[in-house]
């Protein structure tokens, strides 16, 4: 699931620098990936655009990185999956046995309980 050709969308990006929402925006992008801030929020991050909704992106990302609560990652998940996204990132403390539960039921890549910044 990690590939320097594949576009991340970030869910939960931050302007907070304390938060992980922030700290894997720019882990991930210092690193020469392609990743998208997305935060209902909107405004801006490290002169990048940040999409309110996954529906805003120009293109559909290859992986969602979920960086937020439960609950609010697995409604974001449901409405990816119906826009055709087929792979997760679930930072920890973003998973839920609900979430690990409709990935396996839908065939949907996703990885659990490990830190991306960690993982590349």
């Amino acid at each position: 699931m990690i590939n320097k050709n594949y576009t991340y969308a970030i869910v939960g990006a931050s302007a907070n620098p304390e938060k992980y929402g922030y700290k894997v925006l720019v882990d991930l992008l210092s690193a020469g990936y392609k990743a998208v801030p997305v935060n209902p929020r909107g405004g801006e991050i490290l002169e990048q655009k940040v999409f309110e909704d996954l529906t805003e992106l120009p293109d559909l990302p290859d992986v969602v990185i979920f960086v937020l609560q439960p609950q609010v990652a697995f409604q974001i998940l449901q409405k990816a999956k119906k826009l055709g996204i087929k792979k997760f990132w679930f930072q920890p403390g973003s998973e839920s046995e609900e979430a690990k539960e409709y990935c396996r039921e839908e065939n949907l890549e996703a990885v659990f309980n490990a830190c991306i910044m960690i993982q590349k």
